[in-house]
């Protein structure tokens, strides 16, 4: 078998998720500047030594996937046996799921600021963004950030604006 080479954040990031009890990458551990973690990440997914899978956890997503939703990463048993750790978990075949294992739902914690952000955006007159600078104490920037970054790329929800005479731009979220 061909010896496969890791650079240092590879190693570093592939043995964090090896010696977790379910072969997460998420949270990554090691300080990588800029989209370093990403470009590891996709390295290691090409020599298979990662797979997506998906995401139980909102604080895990890696990205998001328009048919399965919220994606993480685990280390495949490929991983443990490059890093040369002999008691990796079995392999689980993703076509034929365990009949007890029932996939989890997706967790997002409570009373947070970016609970309090969804709801306001799913009020039905939604939300100005002053009218979140106020509520949350953010700043109007912090306010953006979180329906761009968190809500439209991590949850996947989609964001609506219109103008309103005598409010301005509002921002709502479509009722399901």
């Amino acid at each position: 078998m061909t010896q496969i080479q890791l650079s240092d954040a590879q190693s570093v990031i592939l043995s964090t998720a090896c010696a977790r009890d379910d072969g997460a990458v998420f949270p990554v551990t090691t300080t990588l500047k800029g989209g370093a973690v990403g470009n590891v990440c996709k390295s290691l997914l090409k020599k298979a030594l990662i797979e997506e899978i998906e995401a139980t956890d909102l604080n895990t997503v890696w990205r998001h996937d328009e048919e399965r939703g919220p994606i993480t990463l685990r280390a495949t048993p490929l991983a443990y046996s490059t890093l040369g750790i002999t008691d990796a978990p079995d392999a689980q075949d993703d076509d034929q799921p365990e009949p007890e294992a029932t996939p989890q739902p997706v967790r997002r914690r409570s009373g947070t600021k970016q609970e309090a952000l969804i709801a306001m955006l799913s009020a039905e007159r939604g939300a100005t963004i002053d009218e979140i600078v106020a509520a949350l104490d953010w700043r109007s920037h912090t306010v953006r950030g979180a329906m761009s970054g968190a809500l439209k790329k991590k949850l996947g929800l989609t964001i609506t604006s219109e103008k309103v005479d005598g409010r301005g731009r509002v921002y709502k979220l479509p009722a399901d």
